[in-house]
C-alpha cells in the first residue's frame, strides 16, 4: 500500500499565518456545505412527516421523539450555519484567525446536535415501524455508530 500523495503531517507548510486562515476557512466551509444539506435533508423529511395522515395517531412517545428531533435539527441548523454569519460579519476585520478557531469549534457542536438528530430521527422511525423497544435498541446502535467515527475514530488516529 502507497502513502497517500501530499505532505507529511509532521511536516510545516510553507504558508503565512494569513495563508493558512484563509485555507483553513475553505476547508472548514466547504465540509458545512456538505453536512448542512445532509440537515436541510432531514429537516424536510420531518416537515413532511407532521403532514401525513398517519400523524394525528402517533403515540405520546413518537410526538415527543418528533418535537424533540424537529428541534436538534433546527439546532443543528442554526449552530453549523453559524461560520457562514461570522465570516460575513467579521469579513475584512483582520480576525480570520479567530474566525477558524470559532468556527472549527461551532462545527463540531453542531456535528454533535446533527449526530442527535439523526438518531432522533431514526427512534422516531424505528418506532413507527417496529414499535418502541426495538426502535431503542436500534437507535443506540445507531448511537455507537456516530459516537465510533465521529468521536472515536478521529481520538484513535490523533493518538498515533
Amino acid at each position: 500500500m502507497t502513502d497517500m500523495p501530499g505532505p507529511h503531517p509532521q511536516l510545516p507548510r510553507h504558508e503565512t499565518p494569513e495563508e493558512r486562515a484563509d485555507r483553513n476557512l475553505i476547508e472548514l466551509l466547504q465540509e458545512l456545505r456538505v453536512v448542512l444539506t445532509g440537515v436541510q435533508i432531514v429537516f424536510a423529511f420531518l416537515l413532511g412527516v407532521a403532514f401525513t395522515s398517519r400523524f394525528p395517531y402517533l403515540d405520546h412517545f413518537q410526538h415527543s421523539t418528533y418535537v424533540v428531533t424537529l428541534l436538534l435539527t433546527v439546532i443543528a441548523s442554526a449552530i453549523l450555519a453559524a461560520p457562514v454569519a461570522l465570516h460575513r460579519g467579521l469579513f475584512h476585520r483582520g480576525v480570520k484567525p479567530r474566525i477558524v478557531a470559532l468556527s472549527a469549534r461551532l462545527a463540531q457542536i453542531g456535528l454533535v446536535f446533527l449526530a442527535l438528530a439523526l438518531n432522533g430521527a431514526v427512534l422516531l422511525l424505528m418506532a413507527i415501524v417496529l414499535g418502541r423497544v426495538p426502535a431503542v435498541v436500534i437507535t443506540a446502535l445507531t448511537l455507537l455508530l456516530f459516537a465510533g467515527l465521529w468521536l472515536v475514530l478521529p481520538w484513535a488516529l490523533r493518538q498515533e
